[in-house]
């Protein structure tokens, strides 16, 4: 049972509501975010017009706001924004649809000013303003405004959106636009895409910015921006229309061989039920000569080979897939595939081929998380010195896998992060090397021959003899 004097609604509500609301006074002053935030809880009980005049006031004031903030106060922005985005979905919208949308649109259309004016390199604002454009399509469908209108307003965001609140933003308001709304749309897109920005005269170009091409104008940034704006709108038009070959059209062909690419176009055109022509995307891919093939591409070449009736080479290329990067979901689906009592063999071929892998800790990783224990602990002895002991993420886990069966692997798992640590003086890991160390002589009263590997005592003698002087190490360690 809780403590009466736990922080919960229960035993604060027991304070009584005089009580609660002095508290409340008190706590919101000096905080301007919770004051706002009271306020709006205030209009709320009187209907949710009341809220949305509040949040119209309050959206116009940071509108007008020009001054920059500073870092110890973005959260105090955040907080507050964050307020208003809430209050219009949970306290407007619910029975004012047609309102919260129009609010909704005026919140988004804060983003660029309140980016320039404050840095966002941890993304707390961005998340709120990407949460508010997947509002914006929920209220969007209870409010049901005119499609045209609505295509009008996202012809208006997409020609705004510098910092890309706007993404996705047709895909979402899709179901709302329909077939008129989409077409409307278009043609507008269609016409941006004929009128080019104009080339001022060379004396009144401006220039900001610099690169190894030369200067950049202040005209070819919005070109650039117009030019993107056209060809992203009219790709989801495309999907939205369910018109591939509209699709393909936005790409150049040289651009449709970018594996990528191919990829995305193969998969609608095997969703539109043309298999063939897929595969001739996934064909003409130029994978170049680098033995990096992309992921995505992998697995459409898969979907497409399958569909087209080509098993035996899905099974094929499969494996070669595993092969390159030791893809433990391509080697999975391969087994799955194969006859009754030909999984157990070809189980064993690629654990066996994961030793031989040209990443030593590539190869461990796979054969952890595959498991198969003992080809790891193979693989540990037998190539300890291609262990580089930067990677604790891989390591540590497998010095947990390994321990209870192969105490020597373990070993020399910990011994690789340790000896990196020290030396390369990364002192702040000195606390989990010492951890480490310890975790070593356990280990080692498990193990019965240490073979050709340093015995316990003998490789701590070794590290105080090089080592013996990071007393900030050895201090963990006692």
């Amino acid at each position: 049972m809780a403590s009466k004097k736990t922080l919960n609604a229960t035993n604060l509500e027991a304070l009584g509501a005089e009580r609660l609301a002095k508290l409340l006074i008190e706590i919101s002053t000096g905080n301007a975010v919770a004051k706002r935030h009271l306020r709006l809880e205030l209009a709320g009980a009187l209907g949710p017009k009341e809220v949305a005049r509040d949040i119209r006031k309050r959206l116009s004031t940071i509108a007008r706001s020009r001054s920059y903030v500073e870092w110890d106060r973005t959260r105090s922005l955040v907080l507050d924004i964050h307020t208003q985005r809430s209050a219009i979905v949970d306290k407007v919208a619910p029975q004012e649809p047609e309102e919260a949308l129009e609010l909704m649109w005026r919140f988004l259309g804060l983003a660029r000013s309140i980016y320039e004016r404050c840095d966002d390199s941890n993304g707390s604002i961005g998340d709120v303003f990407y949460s508010a454009r997947d509002d914006l399509g929920e209220i969007a469908k209870a409010a049901q405004p005119e499609p045209n209108t609505l295509a009008d307003r996202v012809f208006e965001a997409l020609q705004e959106n510098d910092y890309g609140q706007y993404d996705g933003l047709i895909p979402l308001l899709t179901p709302v636009l329909g077939a008129d709304g989409l077409a409307h749309l278009k043609s507008q897109i269609l016409e941006l895409a004929e009128n080019p920005v104009p080339v001022p005269p060379d004396d009144e170009r401006e220039v900001v910015g610099w690169g190894s091409g030369g200067e950049t104008y202040a005209h070819e940034m919005v070109e650039s921006s117009r030019q993107s704006t056209v060809r992203m709108a009219l790709m989801d038009i495309a999907d939205a229309q369910g018109d591939v070959d509209a699709f393909i059209g936005q790409y150049d062909a040289k651009t449709r061989k970018v594996p990528a690419i191919a990829a995305e176009i193969a998969e609608r055109l095997l969703a539109a039920g043309r298999a063939e022509d897929a595969w001739g995307f996934i064909e003409r891919a130029e994978l170049g000569n680098r033995g990096w093939v992309p992921s995505e591409w992998q697995s459409v070449r898969l979907d497409v080979l399958e569909a087209i009736g080509r098993d035996e080479e899905a099974q094929s290329f499969r494996l070669d897939c595993f092969q390159r990067a030791l893809a433990a979901d391509h080697l999975r689906a391969y087994i799955k595939r194969l006859p009754d009592f030909d999984d157990v063999e070809a189980e064993d071929k690629a654990t066996t081929y994961a030793l031989t892998y040209s990443s030593a800790l590539s190869a461990l990783h796979f054969l952890i998380q595959w498991p198969a224990l003992d080809r790891a602990a193979q693989l540990v002895i037998s190539r300890a010195d291609e262990i580089d002991g930067d990677h604790y993420e891989i390591l540590t886990p497998a010095a947990d896998a390994l321990s209870a069966n192969y105490p020597l692997a373990a070993t020399l798992c910990l011994r690789a992060m340790i000896d990196f640590a020290l030396g390369a003086a990364r002192s702040k890991r000195y606390r989990h090397a010492a951890r480490h160390l310890l975790e070593c002589g356990s280990l080692a009263r498990q193990i019965k021959e240490f073979g050709e590997v340093e015995p316990h005592v003998t490789y701590v003698a070794s590290l105080k003899a090089a080592h013996g002087r990071k007393q900030s190490f050895w201090r963990h360690v006692e």
